[in-house]
């Protein structure tokens, strides 16, 4: 072996160990400054990555096996568990069993040195149980700079009054036992009145965001340009729900504004989540039934949106990006 090439070897063994040891060994805990998510180093940080399906519909693809595949095959540096609470199955109904799914995915994800959102993916307000569920995964988990808690998914019909005063709640409760890890806060109607909370936010916290949820064949620039005004107003949003059909879940892709929406999130520096990993006869999940639950997928077990969001990953998410 001549002397440039073994030098182009370790540089590919280099890029190759980058690319396994970047994300929470690399970065650290997260915090907010500003508008802007940065690492420990105070460097500024995306993540990009995956939302698992409602737990409760989709509970076969909530394995070590696939949280690795994600990151080995994906590239992601986050995964999404995300916890249905009121449909049939979900938390209200079974507590215990709804825990343990969850922290499959959130064990796995300690392991495999990925970020890793805790989602309380729900469209209404359910106080009591959201404060006793929080409690716990901070105990459990709130040492670990991995875990980011997302305390209300999607707000449907609720005000920001009543969302911010749940939210209020639902902070102190972490902070009484996690003083630091990120916070991300729902927004009304379905996570897209972000100019409501730039008008009112919540003071006297650190370390949370914002969600802001599109997709992409539905939302399109006037939900960027509202967005755009949250963020002149300080707000700092987190992307934890994305994809590129219509708000449905379903019908065509619109590649070229789901485009614009990467690109968009990309100028600014904001985290992007895509959904689903689950296999219902819709556009947004990305695999089909053939897709096993130990990952390993091969192009065919992906639907379209599955190998565009696989693409887009791989693209962005390239080893020791900032």
């Amino acid at each position: 072996m001549t002397l440039k090439k073994a030098f182009a070897s370790l540089l590919l063994c280099g890029a190759s160990f980058l690319a396994a040891g970047q994300t929470v060994k690399e970065h650290g805990a997260l915090r907010v400054e500003g508008t802007q998510l940065k690492d420990k180093a105070g460097n500024p940080m995306m993540l990009r990555g995956m939302s698992f399906g409602w737990h409760n519909f989709w509970p076969r693809f909530y394995t070590p096996q696939t949280v690795s595949w994600l990151k080995k095959d994906w590239n992601v540096n986050v995964v999404r568990a995300a916890m249905g609470v009121e449909p049939n199955n979900g938390y209200l109904q079974k507590p215990e069993w709804s825990k343990e799914r969850i922290k499959t995915v959130v064990e796995a994800a300690i392991k495999e040195d990925l970020y890793v959102i805790i989602d309380w993916h729900s469209h209404n307000i359910n106080l009591p149980e959201a404060k006793a569920f929080f409690q716990e995964m901070a105990q459990t988990y709130g040492k670990h700079p991995h875990v980011i808690y997302e305390i209300f998914n999607e707000p449907d019909e609720e005000t920001w009054p009543q969302v911010r005063a749940y939210s209020q709640e639902l902070i102190s409760t972490i902070r009484a036992i996690d003083p630091d890890n990120l916070i991300l806060v729902g927004t009304p109607h379905w996570d897209q009145d972000v100019h409501l909370a730039a008008d009112d936010p919540i003071k006297g916290v650190s370390n949370i965001m914002y969600t802001l949820h599109f997709y992409a064949a539905t939302h399109k620039q006037e939900l960027r340009d509202r967005a755009d005004y949250a963020l002149k107003k300080g707000l700092p949003i987190f992307i934890s729900e994305s994809a590129g059909m219509e708000a449905t879940g379903d019908g065509p892709l619109n590649e070229t504004e789901w485009q614009k929406w990467i690109d968009w999130a990309e100028q600014r520096k904001i985290s992007w989540v895509t959904w689903s990993v689950s296999d219902k006869d819709e556009t947004c999940s990305v695999l089909l039934p053939s897709a096993a639950a130990t990952g390993n997928w091969k192009d065919s077990d992906l639907k379209p949106s599955g190998l565009k969001t696989r693409a887009l990953l791989r693209k962005y998410n390239r080893p020791n990006r900032k």
